[in-house]
């Protein structure tokens, strides 16, 4: 396999802009959405993790079900999407998780629910016994309709291994999105970079989520996620470059032309990063992104929210056309 990122950093831009200007024009999305961390308590310890509590520790909260009804009409009642996910808690039941989506969906049945990692799927299985085909089904039936991309981190076992030996496999993770596919629930796909990983790391955890994709056809968006060192055992990295953010962006558009979306997620990288990304492959910004806990946990700088005008202007001012869209992708308002 040709390392990509041995291509002229200009060069590799034209490359991966090409391609998005093929797929999507001018187009550039975004989605009203609420990130909702319902719990920062979590049995497993993943290294590079600011995010976790121990329950009972300074910092530890749970949000009830009556709390995440609150929280979501406090913080974002305009939101069409909800992200959820939060720590492995010890001591909740299955049951409250589905009785959470359900509660959620009745209460708000305009917005879509787009809940819990491959990691939560797996925790949930464990904890109730059953298979993750059944935890999909179950939560699907309480009003599930979508997946992030979360846990995937890199696939290589051995900077795995290093960074998160706590959590499920590459092909674990692998297989939980596929079983999500078969049960008609679409997912995004993530990958961990800045950190230890090298060059040949990335390019084969982009094959894996190409020939699954190929497989499936179920992955709506892929998100490369910069890290975030700070507060973490890795703290004595220097965070990734806006090179590196930008050749990763540009890399990845080229390798999945099978995946329709590419996300500059500007929690991480930050807007400015992510406005110019928006010229190296990427054709969606997220969304609003009201309260995101775990990246700012971790030291990241962004704001903690934005305006609908502040992201059409984001697009506008890069020569492109904003798009709100719905959490499928169907368009709800092109501005300009």
């Amino acid at each position: 396999m040709d390392n990509l990122f041995d291509i002229d950093f200009l060069e590799l831009g034209v490359k991966a802009d090409r391609i998005r200007q093929r797929m999507w024009g001018k187009k550039t999305f975004f989605v009203k959405n609420l990130h909702l961390n319902y719990t920062n308590i979590c049995v497993s310890k993943c290294r590079f993790c600011a995010f976790q509590k121990d329950e009972g520790e300074d910092g530890a909260y749970i949000f009830e079900i009556d709390h995440m009804l609150r929280y979501v009409a406090e913080k974002a009642p305009d939101a069409c999407e909800i992200h959820i996910v939060g720590g492995l808690h010890p001591s909740k039941p299955f049951s409250f998780y589905t009785d959470a989506v359900s509660a959620l969906k009745s209460a708000y049945p305009e917005k879509t629910i787009k809940a819990f990692s491959a990691v939560e799927i797996a925790y949930f299985a464990g904890i109730s016994g059953l298979s993750e085909n059944d935890v999909l089904k179950k939560l699907k039936k309480a009003g599930l309709e979508m997946m992030p991309g979360g846990g995937a981190e890199i696939f290589d076992p051995e900077v795995r291994n290093i960074i998160c030996p706590e959590k499920i496999t590459a092909e674990h993770w692998q297989r939980i999105h596929e079983t999500a596919h078969e049960n008609g629930i679409f997912t995004n796909a993530t990958m961990l970079y800045g950190h230890i990983e090298k060059d040949e790391h990335i390019m084969r955890h982009l094959d894996s989520v190409r020939n699954l994709q190929e497989k499936t056809g179920g992955f709506l968006a892929f998100i490369p996620l910069a890290f975030h060192p700070e507060n973490t055992f890795l703290s004595d990295l220097f965070p990734a470059t806006g090179v590196d953010d930008l050749k990763t962006i540009a890399v990845s558009r080229i390798m999945l032309e099978n995946v329709p979306h590419i996300k500059a997620y500007w929690v991480m990288l930050g807007e400015k990063t992510a406005q110019t990304a928006l010229r190296f492959g990427a054709d969606d910004l997220d969304g609003t992104i009201i309260k995101e806990n775990i990246t700012h946990a971790a030291g990241a700088k962004s704001s903690e929210g934005l305006v609908v005008d502040t992201l059409v202007d984001i697009v506008s001012s890069a020569g492109l056309t904003a798009v709100e869209r719905d959490a499928f992708y169907n368009e709800i308002k092109v501005y300009g």
